[in-house]
């Protein structure tokens, strides 16, 4: 829904109605949208004037015109229109080297393909590294990634109210499941770190409880606002096929290159230069950092396809010249065109940061494999640090490609102007006390376990001759663990795009939301009433 603006009294059941959404059973007073707006504490006047207007104010036809604005139109990119055109160029060759590095990787595997395991049950005794096994392995993974993200999904969308709740339940429910099994198959230190996560998540999500109505009212109004464009759920769709099919492609790759240079594998005599380990080890590390970039990319471009199809409804659904033409397509051309660089550059943070943990993770793996406790915590409080850096930048990249989407600036003006603008509007506040990201990630997480888990089992129940002593175990669950959460992430994006989008343009004009959205004003009032002290107008 539009949440279209009543003059008629309508707005008081629509607000009473909103109460019962949310569980706010008892007696509540309604806010007149006329009413006087509080502002507390000191607001230096220098900061009210931005870098860019609100489209509205000058980019919208005529009182009366049946002319319809479209999206370029309406949020107009001044020049230089194209930025950070280093990233979109690094970002290509580094492309181009992954499909190189694929190409040669999987010409190598496939002329020896006969050598490599036939099957699920392989009984290959000169099977040295990853095989045709691990690749159903990996296809399986991607499988099941694919269809919890998407049922994860269409929970949210279907039980938006009980969203919350059954995520934390589910990662809760999951975590002692998963420790229970690593304790009965005595593998007591992976066991304990679960455990440990399992106790963290119930001690954040009891402490979350007071915040979660506030949460399930934007969660609710990001979710009714796609349903209006239904493009938004194409685009998610069409996003997370991509992400899976990229997969796919990784995970043949990443087999490839163990079969061909791993020492001693059949692959070695394919051609192409000998093999060693630490050939192996160099063109892993390369394709998982493409991989990482690649793939936040896709996210990223998504992010910001979908920025624009929410800036646009709440800037211009309820103005004469109404919802601009073709918003979801102009976003798009803009992510791909003029803020093509800026996307690749934000992206290339998260992918370096992101590479470490996943390094840190496979370094954890291995130490619970081989049993050294003291090694396995210190990696996983390595992995901590790294994890809170990533969420930072990742936090950072959320609200500036919100930006970037309706004006096209370059990475860093972004990052510090919106930073900037949310913090002096009082914004910020409001972006704290909503789960939706932490919710959303704990989903993601969620399924990244179960495909680590599924993993392990499989491994547990096939017995490859090349994992003897459980010498990939860890590389595989790592690996597993990145695709499942890559994709789940991705089908997220839509949420979380239209939750910074939200935030973002109140940022730039509350009255906004307060003028033209008035019911769901009163009903942020009434679940968040320090709203009214904490945004300046």
């Amino acid at each position: 829904m539009a949440y279209q603006p009543h003059h008629d009294g309508a707005a008081d059941g629509y607000y009473q109605q909103g109460q019962q959404d949310i569980g706010m059973q008892q007696p509540q007073p309604t806010y007149s949208q006329q009413a006087p707006y509080q502002q507390q504490g000191p607001y230096p006047e220098q900061l009210q004037q931005y870098p860019q207007q609100p489209p509205q104010y000058a980019n919208q036809p005529p009182q009366g015109s049946n002319e319809k604005y479209a999206f370029e139109q309406t949020f107009k990119v001044d020049k230089p229109k194209f930025n950070d055109i280093w990233a979109a160029l690094l970002f290509i060759a580094t492309f181009l080297g992954f499909v190189a590095v694929s190409g040669l990787t999987i010409y190598g595997y496939s002329h020896t393909k006969g050598q490599q395991g036939g099957g699920i049950y392989n009984d290959n005794s000169n099977a040295v590294s990853l095989n045709t096994n691990t690749i159903i392995l990996f296809v399986f993974v991607l499988a099941v990634a694919f269809v919890l993200s998407f049922l994860y999904f269409w929970t949210i969308r279907a039980f938006t109210k009980q969203a919350i709740w059954i995520t934390g339940v589910l990662q809760i429910v999951f975590g002692l499941g998963t420790a229970v099994v690593y304790f009965a198959r005595h593998w007591y230190s992976a066991a304990i770190v679960y455990l440990v996560f399992t106790i963290f998540y119930i001690i954040c999500f009891i402490s979350w409880i007071p915040r979660i109505p506030f949460s399930v009212l934007m969660l609710q109004t990001v979710i009714d606002v796609s349903k209006n464009y239904g493009h938004v759920f194409i685009v998610s769709f069409v996003g997370g096929l991509l992400a899976t099919a990229f997969g796919a492609w990784f995970s043949v790759t990443l087999v490839a290159i163990y079969a061909k240079y791993y020492p001693g594998s059949p692959g070695c005599d394919a051609g192409g230069g000998g093999c060693s380990q630490a050939k192996v080890i160099g063109l892993i590390v390369f394709v998982t950092f493409a991989s990482y970039w690649i793939t936040e990319v896709i996210k990223n471009v998504i992010h910001v396809t979908i920025s624009g199809v929410y800036g646009s409804w709440y800037f211009c659904s309820n103005t004469p010249g109404g919802f601009p033409k073709g918003a979801t397509r102009g976003a798009f051309k803009r992510s791909m065109t003029y803020s093509f660089g800026s996307i690749s550059f934000g992206s290339l943070l998260v992918a370096l940061i992101q590479c470490l943990r996943q390094a840190c993770s496979i370094a954890q793996q291995t130490e619970a494999a081989q049993g050294n406790i003291v090694g396995e915590i210190l990696f996983c409080v390595l992995q901590c640090f790294i994890g809170l850096l990533d969420w930072a930048i990742q936090f950072i990249n959320e609200y500036a490609f919100s930006y970037i989407a309706l004006y096209g600036k370059a990475y860093i003006p972004a990052a510090k102007a919106t930073w900037a603008m949310m913090k002096d509007r009082g914004v910020d506040a409001l972006v704290n006390e909503c789960l939706i990201n932490p919710v959303l990630t704990m989903g993601a997480v969620f399924v990244a376990y179960v495909c680590s888990f599924l993993a392990y089992l499989y491994l547990a129940f096939t017995k490859p001759a090349y994992n003897d002593g459980d010498a990939f175990t860890a590389v595989v669950m790592a690996f597993a663990f990145l695709i499942g959460l890559q994709i789940c992430n991705i089908f997220m994006v839509p949420i979380k795009s239209g939750t910074a989008t939200f935030f973002v343009a109140m940022a730039f004009d509350p009255e906004v939301l307060i003028r033209d959205y008035p019911d769901l004003w009163n009903r942020m009032i009434t679940v968040y009433p320090h709203v009214q002290q904490a945004v300046h107008v």
